[in-house]
């Protein structure tokens, strides 16, 4: 049976065996999926150990999506646009190629969810992995985005990466408490991993309105803390990342299988899980 995984830090939280499960159901493919917890810096030992041990395929989580990149020997058009990889396949028993399916996941389910469309000025919060992986879809399908993250330097460097692109800007978070009142958000995203620690990034209150729709790219079991408090601001448009976790697990198992998974049914399917 062939083996596949999901690798990161933490891991124990991560529900794509369950997705990857269901998945192997519907189309009727036979696969083991599993978990990998692993120690910062010691990302390739844990990735070639696998290789070596007959696995072929893999998701990259969070803090490993840059290393993941630098790891493979080719990478696919969306990978080498996103900086950033998320999903693996070896090719030939030898070589390593990466893919990038967040932007694609995220960008499905925002539009299942009626959460975007292309004039949305969107609010990114966080300038890691996960929003490097996300940015140049949205970009694409015609929204503007505003990067605002802990380190502004982070944020600026991002900005340069991908050629100070049109539509793609970053605020100082004290700039941003000066002008909320000046900028309209259509769509608040948290790409932050604040939520897997139980923490909420600082952002203004007043930039929270009913109208105002609040994505957080993690999830949790209940109601993730950056979602639970723009609720209590006054969001009443709100969704974790599950959805958008299912999406991009989808074009990963398409990668590995050549065969696309029906999301629609496998959402509905997944909430027997929970």
């Amino acid at each position: 049976m062939k083996t596949f995984a999901v690798f990161g830090n933490p891991i124990k939280q991560s529900k794509s065996p369950i997705i990857h499960k269901l998945f192997a159901k519907q189309t009727g493919i036979l696969q083991n999926y599993i978990k990998i917890y692993v120690e910062k810096n010691n990302f390739n030992k844990k990735i070639f150990n696998f290789i070596q041990n007959g696995g072929i395929g893999a998701n990259i989580t969070i803090p490993f999506k840059h290393e993941a990149y630098k790891l493979c020997n080719i990478l696919t058009k969306r990978a080498q646009q996103a900086g950033v990889v998320n999903t693996i396949k070896v090719i030939n028993s030898k070589k390593i190629l990466g893919d990038n399916t967040d932007g694609i996941g995220l960008l499905k389910d925002l539009r299942n969810l009626k959460f975007i469309n292309p004039t949305s000025n969107i609010l990114l919060i966080g300038a890691g992995g996960a929003a490097q992986g996300i940015i140049l879809p949205l970009i694409k399908f015609g929204c503007n985005i505003t990067i605002i993250n802990r380190t502004y330097e982070r944020g600026k460097n991002l900005i340069k990466y991908f050629n100070n692109i049109k539509n793609l800007n970053c605020l100082k978070l004290e700039d941003l408490f000066k002008k909320y009142d000046k900028i309209k958000y259509n769509l608040i995203i948290n790409a932050t991993s604040t939520s897997l620690m139980g923490n909420i990034f600082n952002i203004p209150v007043s930039i929270i309105n009913p109208d105002v729709f609040c994505y957080d790219l993690y999830y949790n079991f209940n109601i993730t803390p950056f979602l639970k408090w723009c609720t209590l601001h006054g969001a009443r448009k709100i969704s974790d990342g599950i959805g958008m976790l299912i999406e991009q697990a989808a074009y990963s198992f398409y990668l590995w299988h050549g065969i696309m998974p029906n999301t629609k049914k496998i959402i509905k399917k997944y909430k027997k899980y929970n």
